[in-house]
């Protein structure tokens, strides 16, 4: 297990601590503060034990990608997109004070804005005793992001002399090996994690290394190559694969089956196979759709077909999973002891195909209430309980996307391996 805050002293000392405040933004206005909530428990212990000072960091959003965007957006439109359109882009979506002000508010308490990253020793230097300053976007670095280590040390460098203790707590962005996420630890004496840093560790950790038995992994999602690692990690202690969504559809096709006008990746075809094969060698069971609904068309409107079968006729696609597969979900879900979730079963952004993805975060809140452990990871399953008003039923709901995928994928995170152990 890491160290984490409570684990050092930390009266006196100057903290800079890394968070994810990559918050949703509307014309400088916070949208979802679910990162930010979810940070509160680490600072406000920090602040509780009298720290000479706070500072934080976070990037939000990606300034030169969203910025290409916008341009290009504007260029379709026949509209030009001059210097002064991309000051106000960057101002009403990529800058840290709006998120600044309001944290102060959610804190109750003042929160200091630095106007970069670079040059601040001044600035925390003169912070009152326990004082915030919340510093700007780190992305607006170059350095931040940059693949030439040295660059990279530059940045990490200068915020390493604005605190004696490095906390990271922005498991969102642990599998980066960012200036401000994992170079910044080199020039540092101690770094540990935050509480919800420890969190993820201690639920993810396990479903890796040695989950309860029987363990169950749902793996859904569109496509077969984003998910393959996540597969082969999880098939090493699961007794059911249950693989949904558009992935499903290159399994069906490797079996035989008929998919129709189904999403399919026909260059994983034998990759499938290869996994089907490594699954019925070692004993564990591969649960694929039996059943489908299905829709002539991919649209929101279009009109669900019940398909009594695996096969899928040539006209339609596969949209979502149909009863008799939810049968068989239900039998092995609330059988299990552990269970992770990564990717929906079905097109659940569409009312009509909804309803594979919301029984399955039924089921899943179900088996959790007799208490198996669970674990939903990556943005769209998270998006699903969350529509479904079930996170709080799960045991953990992973904050990071992209790295509690890797974390599952049995990586070592960068972000992570930077930090104490105990």
């Amino acid at each position: 297990m890491i160290k984490t805050v409570k684990d050092i002293d930390l009266k006196g000392k100057r903290v800079i601590m890394r968070v994810d405040f990559n918050v949703p933004m509307k014309e400088g206005v916070v949208q979802d503060d679910t990162r930010i909530q979810a940070a509160l428990p680490t600072i406000k212990y920090i602040l509780e034990q009298a720290p000479r000072s706070l500072v934080l960091m976070s990037h939000l959003g990606d300034p030169k990608k969203d910025v290409k965007k916008a341009k290009e957006k504007a260029e379709k439109a026949g509209k030009a997109f001059t210097a002064a359109d991309e000051e106000a882009f960057i101002n009403g979506k990529n800058r840290m004070k709006p998120v600044s002000e309001y944290l102060a508010k959610v804190l109750g308490k003042d929160v200091a804005f630095a106007e970069a990253c670079f040059g601040q020793k001044a600035i925390v230097d003169a912070l009152p005793e326990g004082g915030v300053l919340m510093l700007e976007n780190t992305r607006f670095n170059p350095e931040e992001t940059s693949k030439d280590l040295e660059e990279q040390k530059k940045l990490a460098q200068e915020l390493a002399t604005y605190g004696d203790v490095y906390v990271n707590d922005a498991f969102g962005t642990a599998h980066r090996a960012h200036a401000s996420t994992a170079t910044i630890a080199q020039f540092m004496d101690v770094k540990v994690g935050g509480f919800l840093m420890e969190k993820e560790v201690k639920y993810l950790e396990p479903m890796v290394t040695n989950p309860p038995k029987p363990m169950v992994a749902i793996i859904g999602g569109a496509k077969v190559s984003s998910k393959i690692a996540v597969l082969e990690s999880l098939l090493k202690n699961a007794s059911a694969l249950i693989i949904g969504g558009g992935m499903a559809y290159t399994f069906l096709k490797a079996q035989g089956h008929t998919i129709g006008k189904s999403l399919v990746e026909d260059d994983f075809i034998d990759t499938a196979k290869s996994l089907l094969k490594a699954a019925d060698e070692k004993g564990a069971k591969i649960i694929l759709p039996v059943d489908h609904l299905g829709a002539a068309e991919f649209s929101p409107d279009a009109a669900a077909v019940a398909i009594d079968g695996a096969d899928i006729p040539d006209n339609l696609m596969g949209m979502d999973v149909g009863p008799k597969t939810l049968a068989i979900y239900k039998d092995a879900i609330l059988n299990a002891k552990s269970i992770v979730w990564n990717g929906p079963v079905g097109v659940f952004e569409f009312e009509a195909f909804a309803k594979g993805t919301g029984e399955v975060a039924q089921l899943v809140a179900e088996a959790t209430s007799k208490g198996a452990v669970s674990v939903v990871g990556g943005g769209d399953s998270v998006a699903a309980v969350n529509k479904f008003n079930l996170a709080s039923k799960m045991s953990h709901v992973s904050t990071g996307g992209g790295a509690s995928l890797e974390f599952l994928e049995g990586k070592t995170l960068p972000g992570i391996a930077v930090l104490e152990t105990k």
